[in-house]
Formats: structure tokens, sequence, C-alpha cells
């Protein structure tokens, strides 16, 4: 799902996967960086024999033609791609380097978002930190589904809203080391 926000040069998109194997299936949404989360709108690339299996059950108006045209608008808006890349590409790194600042541990990324780790437990717990955050009408996705309950997810944002994001961390900081 994120793979279009990659720009670094040791990553590989996954083709070379597909080609080496009959029964590998390298699938994309248009859900992130195109923005069309609601059209519920992706891809797939694989052999045509699995792709043959996948048509076999699919229901017969499956994607709609205003879905198949906003995708291949998308598709076509390489500039808006790449601003997206380049926005993601200025603030990931900007918002690794506040909380480092902070002393917020992260596990590092090279999608559209950030996930800052929390105490288990207590005041600077995550559960914590997105009761403070939903205060400052930041909403971070909690993530405990998916056995990280000491973090949340942040998705890159406009630069007022990443400010916004470390001003509020800041002043959750603060208040539980009772300054």
């Amino acid at each position: 799902a994120y793979a279009e926000f990659v720009s670094r040069n040791d990553y590989a998109p996954g083709i070379e996967l597909v080609s080496a194997d009959d029964n590998v299936v390298m699938t994309r949404t248009f859900s992130k960086i195109y923005g069309l989360a609601a059209l519920r709108l992706g891809w797939a690339y694989c052999p045509t024999e699995v792709a043959m299996v996948f048509h076999r059950g699919r229901g017969p108006f499956n994607v709609n033609a205003a879905a198949q045209a906003a995708g291949l608008a998308a598709l076509h808006d390489v500039k808006h791609t790449d601003e997206a890349r380049a926005h993601n590409d200025r603030w990931l790194p900007w918002l690794q380097d506040e909380c480092d600042r902070l002393g917020l541990k992260y596990i590092p990324s090279v999608g559209n978002f950030l996930t800052i780790e929390f105490d288990e437990d207590g005041p600077r717990s995550a559960n914590a930190a997105q009761e403070f955050l939903r205060t400052k009408g930041i909403l971070p996705r909690a993530i405990a589904g998916y056995g990280l309950a000491a973090h949340l997810r942040f998705t890159i944002g406009l630069e007022e809203e990443n400010r916004a994001v470390i001003e509020a961390l800041e002043a959750f900081l603060s208040d539980t080391n009772g300054d």
C-alpha cells in the first residue's frame, strides 16, 4: 500500500519476485499516494494463470466505470505523486528528528506514517497519549490490534498538522513529567 512513497534506492518493489515464480502476486492500491481510498480500487501483477483464477472468483461488475476513470487519471497525474512523495520525503525525516529531540522512540519508516512508541502503561502510555492528543484534535491510530499496544501511528500531514503533532507531544511529555 505504501510502495509508491518509497524513494530510497535500496528498495525493490517486488516485480522481480513475480517474474521468478508462478504463484507470486504483487498487489497495489490507489488508496494511499493517489488519495482514492473511498473507491476501493487496486491492481495486481501476477502470472496469467493466477489472474484467471481471480477472474473466475470476482463479481461481474466489481469495478465501476467512475472508479476505473479515476484510477487511470491518477496514474497519469505524475505531478501529484511526485509532489506527494517529495512532501513525505521532507516531513517524515523532520518528524523523526523531532521525536529524537523529544526522546521518543519510533519504528523507522519509509511510508507516509510514523509509528511512535510510548510506555506500556501509566501516565506515558499510548492510551494516555491518545486521549491527550484527542483533546488537541489530533487522532493518531491505535495499533494494539497488531501487537503494538504501546505504539500510536501518525500519518504524515500538512506542515501545520505535523507541527501541531510535535507541539502536542511536547505538551503531553511535559504534563507527564510534572513540569
